[in-house]
């Protein structure tokens, strides 16, 4: 059990759960400990994630991490992608033999070698260490970005899950918030194009060292406590061939398959809104892009999250509005950027905030953080109604990161190349937005029918039946 000896349920009335069409019933709430709370879990897993990938968006929000320009940072990430997908798609054995707590763990340790890379070339003109940097880096953080997923699907109650997710994504965000404020502290006065100062990355290479030890602080599935008074039970119990197939029949499954393309263009546009930073923009107009389109990337995100745990609503309306909603303004955005960059192609401008026409130019790179943010959000939103049970939130957990590492390494590789990196990549995910729109359509109208009721309704039953066992 979750829940340590002494400690009681408590009947409340509120709020009443309809999310299963409509069947309503009184929550009975338990008592946690704080440091085994689900929000005390989820605060530092956002530590973890603002120490190692949050301070990696920062250096790549600053455009081409830093650089005057960005390919070969873009083909840096392009290999830390691609060794993702490969470490993603073996993260669930990992989980098996060492735990989710100490695969998160190991998972952040490959993180401050890339900064280094970035401080190295920033400096002294290495390339070598950026590109090895950027292999220790896919090496890990393929299973770091498993193991947090899992532990994102897998720990929070169901009726604070978005909660959950938009507080723990709000910690990614707030290192490019860092970043930004950083930069834009150093490099106020440059109104021309150029280099990141290297003494950013100095910073940035001492906070990613302190990830393995705030990982730590995180709690093992046993001990976490729900107020639903429901165990945590994150593992993996077969063997390791055996688990491999079983990843892989899930990821040829029909729902899993329709979502490749939902998941591709939403993560697609990491690397097209950066290049799209480094390329236009001065030092300080990056910077100051970096530090504003973060917290509204954050209050954004929060702002969903919250919606899509409204009990009062059904989940069939939540999942429906937010695909609507996410996906409609996407669409808008990609027609503003087809035009932007196509004119920028011609023109080749350098944008600093004190020139006409900045404000078009940087508005699109504010809604376009946001919309990634809120993209992200609610894929986790998607997958967490498909699995069946602790397994499987492993598994596709494994499968959404490897995926999302796949079209990544696709975007950066392709952005390393200059007419890739100006339109190209900005016109092809226009494309793969469109084409995801069907199949997605085709997933999401089961969520709330014959996806996510199960899943809440196996739970009722489970704790229904340890009462029991208890009385």
């Amino acid at each position: 059990m979750a829940q340590e000896k002494g400690l009681a349920p408590q009947e409340v009335s509120a709020p009443v759960d309809s999310s299963s069409d409509g069947i309503e019933t009184t929550k009975r709430r338990y008592p946690v400990k704080w440091y085994r709370s689900t929000y005390y879990n989820a605060l530092i897993l956002g530590l973890c994630n603002f120490l190692a990938p949050g301070i990696w968006g920062a250096m790549n929000s600053l455009g081409g991490g830093g650089e005057e320009k960005p390919y070969l940072v873009n083909a840096a990430n392009s290999l830390t992608f691609c060794l993702m997908v490969v470490s993603c798609y073996f993260g669930s054995v990992v989980v098996r033999w060492i735990g989710i707590k100490w695969t998160l763990i190991i998972g952040t340790m490959g993180y401050a070698p890339f900064a280094a890379g970035l401080y190295t070339h920033n400096r002294y003109g290495f390339d070598w260490l950026v590109l090895l940097g950027a292999a220790l880096c896919g090496i890990s953080a393929g299973i770091f970005w498993m193991a947090e997923a899992a532990i994102a699907l897998a720990y929070p109650e169901p009726y604070n899950q978005g909660r959950f997710l938009g507080f723990w994504l709000s910690f990614r965000v707030g290192g490019t918030i860092l970043g930004g404020a950083i930069s834009l502290g150093l490099n106020a006065n440059r109104n021309t194009e150029g280099k990141v100062s290297y003494s950013v990355f100095e910073l940035f290479i001492a906070l990613q060292a302190l990830g393995p030890f705030v990982g730590l602080l995180l709690n093992n599935p046993s001990q976490v406590q729900r107020t639903d008074g429901l165990p945590v039970k994150l593992h993996i119990h077969q063997n390791s061939w055996p688990e491999l197939k079983a990843i892989t029949k899930l990821f040829f499954s029909r729902n899993f398959l329709l979502i490749v393309p939902l998941i591709s263009q939403a993560v697609y546009s990491e690397a097209v809104m950066y290049s799209f930073q480094g390329l236009w923009f001065s030092v300080r107009a990056r910077a100051l892009g970096s530090f504003v389109s973060a917290i509204i990337a954050l209050i954004l995100g929060n702002v969903l999250g919250a919606f899509l745990d409204q009990k009062r609503i059904s989940l069939k309306t939540r999942s429906r509005g937010a695909f609507f909603t996410v996906l409609g303004l996407q669409g808008g955005w990609w027609i503003w950027a087809t035009i932007l960059t196509t004119r920028f192609r011609a023109t080749q401008p350098i944008y600093d905030w004190v020139d006409p026409g900045f404000g078009s130019a940087f508005a699109l790179f504010l809604f376009w953080v946001a919309g990634f943010q809120l993209n992200y959000l609610y894929l986790y939103f998607v997958v967490g109604n498909l699995a069946r049970d602790e397994e499987e939130v492993v598994r596709y957990a494994g499968l959404l990161r490897g995926t999302e590492s796949a079209a990544q390494a696709v975007s950066y590789g392709l952005g390393s190349i200059s007419i890739m990196a100006a339109v190209g990549n900005v016109y092809l995910n226009f494309v793969l937005w469109g084409i995801s729109l069907l199949p997605a359509w085709l997933v999401v109208k089961e969520i709330g029918v014959t996806l996510g009721d199960a899943k809440v309704q196996r739970e009722r039953q489970q704790l229904q039946e340890e009462q029991q066992i208890q009385a």
